[in-house]
Order: C-alpha cells, then structure tokens, then sequence
C-alpha cells in the first residue's frame, strides 16, 4: 500500500517553513502581461516505493497586483523533498498556495516529472485560462 500525506497537512506545514511572497506588480501599458517561473530541481518522495522523485514545476501567469518573489519559491519546491506525495496531489497543493498568495487574473501549471520505472507523467491544471494560452 501506500502513506500519501494528507494534502492539507502538507500545505500547513509548508506554509509554516516556506511561505510564498509577493512584490507589487508595476503595470506600465493595458496589455496582457505573461510570467513564466520553472523550477527544473523539483524533489518529493513516492508514497508507494519511498524513491524520489524529480520533475520540473513551471506556473505561467498573469498578474493582477501582485507577483511571485523567485527566492521564496525557491524555497517553498525545495520544501517538498522529503513529503510522501503523489504527483497530482502536488500540482494541486502548488497551484493552490500559488494563486492564494499571488491571486493572478489567469494561471496555469505544468508538472513534469522524470521518467521512472518507464511511465512518465505531466500534470497541467488551468485557473481561468485554456491550454493554449
């Protein structure tokens, strides 16, 4: 069987060592202004093997007021090395603390993990926004 922490669990303890930040953002025109973050270093453990696993994160957005400070960031992935977590429970706890802290007007993320045991798996979620944005 496995021992997947529970996903609320994991972002309180989180948010405790690693919160994310913020800076205001200092909009100059009226258009649609894109930021790309990619964490390529990305590390949790695997709840079924107790192996890591490593991926890369990547959150694009389009900021309302505020944007995401890269070192707290930092932080806040490396933050997952050592938590028992399923790949798509942690694309839900980061693009969940990720648009509580930054509250952008569209968002997506991209989980891409490393090939392991032959299976590879991407996982994507959008916040007012479509694939092809």
């Amino acid at each position: 069987m496995f021992n997947e922490k529970n996903a609320q669990e994991v972002r309180k303890e989180i948010k405790k060592v690693a919160p994310l930040l913020t800076f205001k953002f200092q909009k100059l025109e009226n258009s649609e202004h894109w930021v790309t973050i990619a964490s390529p270093e990305y590390t949790s453990i695997c709840p079924f093997s107790d192996w890591p696993d490593f991926g890369t994160v990547e959150i694009s957005y389009v900021p309302e007021k505020d944007c995401l400070e890269l070192k707290s960031f930092k932080i806040y992935i490396n933050s997952f090395r050592n938590i028992k977590i399923f790949h798509e429970t942690v694309t839900e706890v980061i693009f969940k603390d990720f648009l509580e802290a930054v509250k952008p007007k569209k968002a997506k993320i991209v989980v891409d993990m490393n090939v392991r045991g032959n299976v590879k798996t991407i996982c994507r979620k959008f916040y007012k926004c479509k694939q092809n944005d």
